[in-house]
């Protein structure tokens, strides 16, 4: 028999325990998904099983094609930025985002980036070359984006390979430096703003996601807004979403943010 190319989704179910939205407790005694306690059952022995037996009567081969779509969304009483890394991968190109995205618009709300962002843009300039800006970027992708996000495109190497897991590593140790020094808010307002501002973030990466069910559970548990409520500047005449919307406004073709994180005006 010819060689087998298996490819499968741990796909968790979202009225479970399984979810793909983790919550960190302040205690780290645990982690939780939603309101509940992960369980240590899973699913991997069933698809080690099916890849051990198919490994016993036929080859296997890896496929060229991976993905990794990796978030942790904290509590709405917390106002941390989202845990980010969206990285495509095949035998010859890689499409990477990796950031803590803002979860209030850095653009408009200086507090909030001088708050998780000024001190962290070493960060970013100590990858801004190793993994350099991938092209151009819309208008409407930027509001969701910190000043230290990384943005590349990059041929597959080994050392491109170990330069990612590198910013990957740091990247993911900052953010849990963050959520240690993080302050639980309990205006009831301002949790509420969180909840939506979470809210928008899932609505928008999942209008732009077909696998919107597996990667973006939560969307339709946090709120009721539809994409248009959120953006109503994509809305054309006849009440229909325009579809050509990724073109439209302003692209940068390079990267927008200074070494400080100030937005460049004419870039």
């Amino acid at each position: 028999m010819e060689s087998l190319s298996i490819n499968y989704w741990l796909k968790p179910n979202p009225n479970s325990q399984f979810n793909n939205r983790i919550y960190l407790d302040k205690d780290k005694t645990k982690i939780k998904t939603g309101t509940q306690v992960i369980s240590a059952l899973s699913y991997q022995k069933f698809v080690d099983f099916a890849v051990e037996e198919t490994k016993r009567r036929t080859h296997l081969k890896s496929s060229p094609l991976q993905v990794l779509d990796f978030g942790i969304f904290p509590k709405a009483a917390f106002d941390l930025p989202i845990f980010c890394a969206n990285f495509f991968s095949s035998s010859s190109m890689n499409i990477i985002v990796l950031d803590l995205n803002p979860l209030h618009d850095v653009i408009t709300n200086r507090e909030y980036k001088e708050k998780y962002y000024k001190s962290l843009m070493p960060l970013s300039v100590k990858y801004a070359e190793l993994l350099p800006w991938g092209g151009k970027l819309t208008g409407e992708s930027l509001r969701f984006f910190s000043p230290i996000v990384i943005w590349t495109r990059f041929t597959s190497s080994q050392e491109k390979h170990d330069i990612l897991f590198d910013a990957f590593s740091d990247y993911y140790k900052t953010w849990l430096d963050l959520m240690e020094h993080a302050v639980e808010e309990t205006a009831a307002d301002q949790i509420m703003l969180n909840s939506e501002a979470q809210h928008k973030y899932l609505t928008w990466r999942a209008e732009k996601n077909l696998l919107r069910s597996f990667l973006f559970n939560g969307v339709d548990e946090l709120g009721s807004k539809t994409f248009l409520d959120y953006f109503p500047e994509y809305k054309l005449d006849d009440g229909t979403l325009n579809e050509k919307r990724s073109i439209m406004g302003k692209s940068f073709e390079n990267r927008p943010w200074d070494s400080r994180g100030e937005l460049i005006d004419n870039c």
